[in-house]
């Protein structure tokens, strides 16, 4: 049996006084397949290593139960998928599982993989940088094409997505990295571009007619309405469910659909021209983008964590509904 995805490869390097416990662990769940132990074979920390196959779909409860030994404290616990797999029992266990793989949602790797995205690096800034002069560009030629390359040339979403995921999870730490990671992207972003627009308005290369002359492709940016909601509410749903699932070609659907870094872009020419009307435009459109966003994220991790707690009691009656793993992370 070959499949893609439905299986993850679990490793752990456990110190010798905890590899029975967590090998316990993994005896114990019937959905564990190809375990492995090698004893003395790690040497930090000095122990053993221990390997096996596992449903995605049984490792939110799993993850649990393995945290409870500590073995991360001193160890490590690796998650990985296995891009083709092969395995007669394997499948027997994934066709046991409760639920669909692709439906499954491991919240160690959307918490984590929220952590990278929304971190403030130096290429997060950089790509935001662009991503906004770029759009700027597009609006005083007027170019849909332009407002496109930068809507997915931006990093913001991923920042918007920890936002949600920050709320649903409790991790303040989250909530406050990427609030940062948004309010100082953009507003670096904004004031370069601003600073390129006034050097090109000295020279004479942008004219505050480019501004405010008629502009019917990029309009939009600067005139939200009921429709701007929609869309990002729409964009945050799709958006958390490729996160999640793991099937990220729908991610750059959402950047083409959101205002975010056009707004960006629009209120930093408006800046530079002091012409209010349009930055006042530009921020409602930017704020409502990101707060229809991060709510519509927020209220589809609330789904899809409802449906599987109830697939993790149906399956481990007499464990802890929690999927909600502890990390060694402060979070």
């Amino acid at each position: 049996m070959v499949h893609h995805g439905d299986v993850l490869k679990l490793a752990i390097c456990s110190p010798s006084s905890l590899t029975d416990a967590v090998v316990a662990v993994l005896v114990d769940d019937p959905s564990v397949t190809s375990l492995t132990v090698t004893r003395g074979t790690a040497l930090r920390p000095l122990g053993d290593e221990i390997s096996a196959d596992v449903p995605r779909e049984s490792a939110n409860v799993l993850l649990h139960q393995l945290l409870d030994t500590g073995v991360q404290v001193e160890g490590s616990i690796h998650l990985d998928p296995a891009a083709t797999w092969v395995s007669k029992s394997g499948f027997e266990a994934i066709e046991e599982a409760p639920g669909a793989s692709p439906d499954a949602v491991v919240w160690a790797e959307v918490v984590q993989r929220a952590y990278d995205d929304s971190e403030l690096t130096f290429t997060f800034q950089a790509f935001m940088i662009m991503a906004t002069l770029i759009a700027s560009i597009a609006i005083i030629v007027d170019s849909q094409i332009l407002v496109i390359g930068a809507m997915v040339l931006g990093p913001e979403f991923g920042a918007i997505a920890a936002l949600g995921i920050g709320l649903l999870r409790r991790r303040p730490a989250l909530l406050r990295q990427a609030t940062r990671s948004l309010v100082i992207g953009f507003g670096v972003a904004i004031g370069v571009t601003m600073l390129v627009t006034l050097t090109g308005r000295a020279v004479g290369w942008v004219e505050v007619s480019d501004l405010t002359q008629p502009r019917p492709l990029t309009a939009f940016i600067y005139t939200p309405d009921r429709w701007s909601i929609v869309v990002a509410v729409i964009a945050g749903v799709a958006g958390v469910l490729s996160l999640t699932s793991g099937k990220t070609t729908g991610l750059a659907g959402v950047f083409i659909s959101v205002t975010t870094i056009p707004a960006a872009g629009n209120m930093a020419l408006a800046l530079a021209f002091g012409v209010w009307s349009e930055v006042a435009g530009s921020a409602l459109q930017l704020g409502l983008n990101i707060t229809g966003m991060a709510l519509a994220g927020w209220a589809t991790l609330w789904v899809q964590q409802t449906y599987w707690r109830r697939f993790n009691r149906r399956a481990h009656p007499r464990r802890r509904a929690s999927d909600d793993p502890r990390t060694v992370r402060t979070v």
